[in-house]
């Protein structure tokens, strides 16, 4: 079957499936870590959220060997993993006391503002498509959250910033694609992550459960899992044809959100996701035709 005929081909299909399983992991871990936040402390969960990736990436180490990961640009490295790292623990947070949904919706927020931060900082050109998508996801998210018809949570804002920060991060990764492969931005986060979370355990660690260490691994396999899918999906075909699916994890956060914890789905929610979706959509379409 090929495209002419109105059907994806199978590489798509394949693709699109990956980015759906990704995200249900994605979504998988943000519920595991409002579950554990009521008794273990966010500085203990990203931390075993950033060691769990810096093992993954030690046998990966080992075969390309030290030496594959000189690197000048300390400074950028360093600025990434400090700024993913206070992402994650606003994330973190914001994920123990909001909905589900809500947390993971305002993450969202992240790929409509990355242009923002590359116009500011590096000078980067942003097409009237992306104004139009940047705006439509906006508005998308104020239906979602329908401000005018509840209270809503001021850890919205939490969210919010987490959501700016992880938008300078992976502006941070563009810039620094100039000069650093993918597998030293990969590896340096992984390992500064995992020291900078390391240091607050000197006062706040404290002995896991068992029920919770087996919470906390399964936290870690789902997040590697994850982004496996992704990476492979992404190998296989072009954001512009599958990205529109990352937006799916806010659909499955929403399901999750209501099975365990009788959060409620509106009607505000399924049409906002729908023109978050469209924005992000447009927005990726945009990209691809640059």
């Amino acid at each position: 079957m090929t495209e002419s005929n109105g059907y994806a081909p199978p590489r798509i299909i394949l693709a699109s499936s990956l980015v759906l399983a990704a995200e249900l992991c994605f979504a998988g871990v943000s519920a595991l870590v409002k579950y554990l936040s009521t008794d273990v402390a966010a500085e203990q969960l990203v931390f075993f959220r950033s060691l769990m990736a810096f093992i993954i990436l030690l046998p990966w180490l080992w075969r390309k060997g030290f030496s594959a990961f000189r690197t000048s640009a300390w400074r950028f490295h360093l600025t990434r993993g400090l700024a993913g790292v206070a992402a994650m623990y606003l994330f973190f947070y914001a994920l123990g006391v909001l909905p589900l949904a809500h947390a993971t919706l305002t993450l969202l927020l992240s790929p409509f503002i990355i242009p923002i931060i590359g116009r500011v900082w590096l000078g980067e050109q942003v097409l009237k498509q992306t104004w139009l998508a940047i705006i439509v996801g906006f508005a998308g998210v104020f239906i979602f959250l329908n401000p005018l018809g509840q209270n809503l949570s001021p850890v919205l804002l939490v969210a919010f910033i987490a959501a700016i920060l992880a938008a300078y991060t992976k502006t941070l990764i563009r810039r620094m694609s100039r000069t650093e492969s993918s597998s030293k931005i990969v590896f340096y986060f992984a390992a500064i992550a995992t020291l900078v979370s390391a240091i607050p355990l000197l006062w706040r660690g404290e002995a896991l459960a068992t029920e919770h260490l087996v919470a906390v691994i399964a936290m870690g396999v789902l997040a590697v899992s994850g982004q496996l899918a992704m990476t492979k999906a992404f190998a296989l075909a072009p954001a512009a044809r599958v990205g529109v699916f990352t937006y799916s994890s806010v659909i499955f956060a929403s399901l999750i959100g209501f099975w365990i914890w009788h959060e409620a789905i509106t009607l505000y929610m399924i049409v906002g996701a729908l023109i978050i979706i469209m924005a992000g959509y447009l927005e990726l379409r945009t990209r691809s035709n640059r």
